[in-house]
């Protein structure tokens, strides 16, 4: 959705509406309030215990600007501009705080900025600063401040699950446009929105008006949004239902005089004007503006699958699967051990998948199923409880005892850390598929394999076997064309929320 601020301009209006405290500003600021104490405390706390693990409390100081600095002082000065750098990032823009990775992203480049800039300014100062003090404040600050402002999320999407700390918004378009954003808007808890209204389009459009006689209020999952007006009357639905937000919604409205004319009827509100877009399926940083007079130009990034983006992810697999095969290898033994006493089958299973570009690889798992796993499969091909060209069967025979325990907290999937620091696959991506599924793939589908398999992925924190083929596919291809670095951080995270408490696991 891209948010437009109703321009200050005296064309088209008689008089400025009265300035009204709008719902949205309020808790956004006692949000914002609340994050600026947080993020303060901590970047305190972070430089003065580098300081003292530094320094300890023989505070000798250092020369800058000629005159003698204590490091108090010096700590002091990088945590207020630290503190700058992240309100001039918008780290606490209400447009980003509560939702998606941007927020994240402005902390972690606002930080980095910071010591960046201040590395420069003290070298060129002469300033005999220990870079042992910088090593320990940039990580403690970074960590802490992106904690704390997830612990807030937590508490913010508890409290949206109560209807608070949501911008009130009227949606506005033809009945077809407005019932798909109202469905968005219900279906994503993180929108942030609540929809007290619509308006519909009446005007000569084919079947507007039947459309608006007939359908006096917009169907949600869990409620109904009341039909509040036409589009000449939007201004006055927003003042008398207290609206933060106006969605127009659809290309027929947003191509004409109707956007910049209903601008002008909102100015002197704290209404804000959001044009909803229907480019299914792109993330945020892929879409950018190209302005050209009298005509603004959504420009859509085309996915590139080489280049310095993918080395990075590579690198950081290498490094964070040898780190990871380094630290679980007691976990390693002790399932091995588990697996062998059950049975007394072989520990690994071993199995062909296919990867990027079709090439195939030997994926490993810790065998959960019986020895003769494989030779009983066509029996129960016609139980499967899987979805398209997959197999799945809830209460699968062939699982073993330590098997089901295993796969209910993914620790089977261990062993492809091995694959993630080979080369074979990701630490995040699409589901490693077997040659049997993709030779039954519809053409769009074989777009998963543009990238390496995960051995997590967007499918895995989104429910797992309990998705349908469809859902599995979009969301596969979501990440082939809009996955980030950032993003991976994140669904790893999501990973260990989900292993903690298994949902679709079998």
């Amino acid at each position: 959705m891209t948010v437009l601020k109703p321009r200050l301009t005296t064309i088209g209006r008689s008089a400025a509406p009265t300035q009204r405290r709008s719902s949205e500003r309020t808790w956004a600021r006692q949000y914002r309030a609340r994050l600026f104490i947080t993020d303060t405390a901590i970047i305190l706390a972070s430089t003065l215990c580098a300081m003292f693990l530094r320094f300890g409390l023989d505070d000798t100081g250092t020369q800058f600007a000629g005159y003698r600095t204590d490091y108090f002082t010096l700590s002091m000065l990088i945590a207020a501009t630290w503190m700058f750098a992240l309100a001039v990032n918008h780290s606490r823009d209400p447009r980003v705080v509560g939702v998606g990775v941007a927020e994240y992203k402005r902390v972690v480049n606002a930080s980095a900025l910071t010591f960046g800039l201040l590395a420069i300014v003290f070298l060129v100062a002469k300033v005999d600063i220990a870079r042992g003090y910088f090593v320990l404040a940039l990580p403690l600050g970074v960590v802490g401040v992106l904690t704390s402002r997830w612990l807030w999320r937590q508490w913010l999407i508890r409290q949206r699950m109560f209807d608070h700390y949501l911008s009130r918004a009227l949606v506005v378009g033809g009945f077809s446009d407005v019932d798909y954003v109202v469905r968005q808007i219900h279906n994503k808890s993180g929108a942030a929105y609540h929809v007290v209204g619509a308006s519909l389009d009446t005007g000569k459009r084919k079947g507007a008006k039947k459309d608006a006689a007939m359908k006096k209020r917009i169907a949600a999952p869990d409620r109904e949004v009341p039909v509040v007006s036409d589009l000449e009357g939007v201004a006055d639905a927003a003042a008398r239902l207290g609206v933060d937000t106006v969605i127009v919604a659809g290309q027929s409205l947003t191509g004409g005089d109707f956007v910049r004319t209903l601008a002008w009827k909102l100015e002197g509100t704290a209404t804000e004007l959001v044009l909803a877009s229907r480019l299914t399926d792109v993330a945020g940083p892929r879409i950018h503006f190209r302005p050209v007079e009298g005509l603004p130009l959504i420009h859509v990034e085309i996915p590139q699958f080489e280049g310095g983006k993918h080395v990075l992810k590579r690198a950081f697999d290498f490094f964070a699967s040898g780190l990871a095969l380094a630290l679980l290898s007691p976990v390693f033994l002790a399932v091995a051990l588990f697996v062998k006493l059950d049975d007394n089958g072989p520990v690994v299973f071993s199995q062909e998948r296919v990867g990027r570009n079709g090439e195939t690889f030997r994926m490993f798992k810790f065998r959960s199923m019986c020895v003769d796993a494989e030779a009983r499969l066509a029996e129960l091909q016609a139980k499967s409880d899987g979805n398209g060209v997959l197999f799945k069967l809830k209460d699968d025979p062939r699982v073993t005892r330590v098997g089901r325990i295993l796969r209910k907290y993914s620790l089977d999937e261990l062993p492809q850390l091995v694959n993630v620091f080979l080369g074979d696959m990701s630490l995040v991506g699409p589901r490693p598929p077997l040659r049997s599924e993709v030779e039954g793939y519809e053409n769009h589908v074989h777009r998963r394999l543009y990238i390496k398999p995960g051995l997590t992925g967007m499918w895995q924190v989104n429910g797992r076997s309990d998705l349908s083929w469809e859902e599995s596919v979009r969301l596969d291809l979501y990440y082939v064309e809009n996955w980030s670095l950032t993003g991976d951080l994140v669904i790893m995270w999501r990973t260990v929320k989900v292993l903690t408490h298994p949902v679709g696991a079998y």
